[in-house]
């Protein structure tokens, strides 16, 4: 972790989030349904699909597949979860399906993007070999969880005003 981008792809990885991170909020507060949603959802759904890609390919936090593999993991299957039921319209209620997937989607994004800042912390979570610390899963999982819990009043609050708005796709 000697800085923010150390290889073509860190820079691809960081500019992807980037472009995730714009394009969900965006798609969050935009209305639902409409040609605007849809063009921006895509966009999110590809800065996603390559951020998750290159999370795969990067190894430098443990030297092997770790927890922040297993979440791109859970992040990819989030995704493929919001996307089938708006595409194939099989569910019974593909709109609340795809509203709830694609919102966690997002909420995720910025909880892995608070892991990271704190992973930017070496002389608090590395130990002496550069390995991470309890200290590290620590605030990592306070981050994580205040994220969560701005995610689940946004989702109480605003899903009946989108699942209305959404009644357009």
């Amino acid at each position: 972790m000697k800085g923010i981008i150390s290889s073509p792809l860190g820079f691809i990885h960081l500019v992807s989030a980037f472009v995730a991170m714009v394009s969900g909020i965006w798609v969050l507060v935009i209305p639902k349904g409409d040609l605007k949603h849809k063009q921006i959802g895509y966009i999110y759904l590809a800065g996603m699909a390559v951020l998750n890609t290159t999370a795969f390919m990067i190894y430098s936090l443990y030297g092997h597949f770790g927890i922040i593999h297993w979440m791109a993991v859970l992040s990819s299957l989030t995704l493929i979860a919001g996307m089938v039921p708006i595409l194939s319209k099989r569910t019974s209620n593909p709109v609340g399906t795809h509203l709830t997937y694609m919102y966690w989607s997002v909420v995720g994004l910025y909880a892995a993007f608070m892991a990271e800042v704190f992973s930017r912390l070496p002389k608090i979570i590395l130990d002496a070999q550069g390995n991470p610390t309890y200290t590290f899963y620590n605030f990592i999982g306070i981050a994580i969880g205040i994220v969560m819990g701005i995610g689940i009043y946004g989702f109480i609050k605003f899903r009946k005003n989108w699942e209305e708005e959404g009644k357009n796709f």
